[in-house]
């Protein structure tokens, strides 16, 4: 086959001057074959340092696939099953209220309707949010400032749910209380469980949840685009979704090079089987991700929220379910997610094709950019 990418190739040219991104890097395989890959601009603007591809970035809540991977393939495993209550794994969550609000405007605290079950926490439904910033977490951390994953899931636990389970979608802490479940469904750490069954048999050795000092050092500058003056500032490297050196961040706590997250796209892409022939998912598994199971209310949520007007949700990813309103050439049950620095992942076991974009400005403008993306690489590999 013939790839000719060079409308891609101009596009991205573009988005450094346009979209005001110092620097990227973009990847895509067909078949486990790295068919694109392009880098631009810089990974340290300030010190003009260009952009190899080779850099270290935090992918925040492009870890959330992984995570969902991960917890997959132990309920492949048969750790558990989607239908079982969380509290048979991690008891904190058996005692949990909702707020609700009544007609006068007052809140009060309400039983559960039906436990949280593991499969709302994969799809996002179980009534949290994503607030780190309360008197219960607070004092977890000023108790143990390592903040060892289970401490945090208790104290995650303490809050009230914003819904009844099952009932909403809503963007939160569901896929870090996820991997806190395969910790204990498991009975390994869940740093180590990633490890042994996504990161080692796809050779990804340059992915990590806790790196090293050296490694931050080392990594792609950090930016964060400010709106009043139009222009992305630099900040410090940090990943304020990682709580502390034991506190195994299923959410968003990846730190990984563009090539190590190309490995693993592409086996979602080829139904779970990557590149050197490793297996890490069954393709029922993989299938299952991608599955829509969405209607309704939730539906509604989801498709509200970031404008994902052609795609319903999955297993812990955004899964197209239409075409017409939303605007990419992607095929029916493409799915993938993205990061809070602009991080896109894109996998179509359709095609087999995995598309891969890497930048590092948080609070960025990212979504045109990746549907573009997806148009050009689509009407290449049709």
């Amino acid at each position: 086959m013939n790839y000719t990418f060079s409308d891609l190739q101009k596009y991205l040219d573009t988005v450094l001057v346009r979209e005001k991104v110092p620097g990227f890097v973009c990847k895509v395989l067909h078949k486990g074959n790295l068919v694109f890959d392009y880098a631009g601009g810089y990974s340290d603007e300030n010190k003009q340092k260009p952009m190899t591809g080779r850099e270290h970035f935090f992918i925040y809540s492009a870890s959330k696939p992984i995570t969902c991977a991960a917890a997959m393939h132990a309920y492949e495993e048969g750790k558990f099953l989607m239908g079982h209550p969380l509290w048979w794994y991690l008891n904190e969550f058996g005692e949990c209220k909702v707020k609700t609000k009544q007609p006068d405007g007052s809140i009060t605290l309400e039983p559960l309707n039906e436990p949280i079950r593991v499969q709302d926490l994969f799809t996002m439904s179980a009534g949290l949010n994503y607030n780190f910033d309360t008197p219960a977490i607070k004092e977890a951390l000023a108790k143990n400032p390592k903040a060892p994953t289970r401490e945090i899931m208790r104290a995650i636990a303490k809050g009230n749910l914003d819904f009844q389970p099952g009932t909403r979608w809503q963007y939160s802490l569901c896929h870090d209380v996820l991997a806190g479940l395969v910790e204990v469904a498991t009975g390994e750490r869940f740093a180590d469980y990633v490890k042994r069954v996504i990161f080692d048999p796809l050779g990804m050795n340059d992915t990590y949840l806790h790196p090293t000092p050296e490694i931050i050092e080392n990594m792609a500058a950090q930016y964060k685009f400010n709106y009043s003056i139009g222009e992305p500032e630099l900040v410090e490297k940090k990943n304020g979704y990682i709580l502390g050196e034991e506190y195994d961040s299923g959410g968003a706590g990846i730190i990984t090079t563009a090539g190590d997250y190309a490995k693993f796209i592409a086996a979602m892409a080829n139904y779970g089987v990557g590149q050197n022939g490793a297996r890490i998912l069954s393709k029922a598994g993989v299938n299952l991700m991608r599955t829509n199971v969405f209607d309704g209310q939730r539906l509604k949520d989801f498709q509200g929220w970031m404008n994902n007007f052609e795609y319903g949700y999955g297993f812990g990813v955004r899964t197209k379910i239409g075409v017409g309103r939303g605007g990419n050439f992607s095929s029916i049950g493409e799915f993938g997610w993205d990061g809070a620095a602009g991080f896109l992942s894109s996998m179509d076991p359709e095609k087999n094709v995995a598309i891969l974009y890497a930048q590092h400005v948080l609070n960025p403008q990212h979504e045109v950019i990746h549907n573009k993306i997806k148009n050009f690489v689509n009407m290449v590999i049709e």
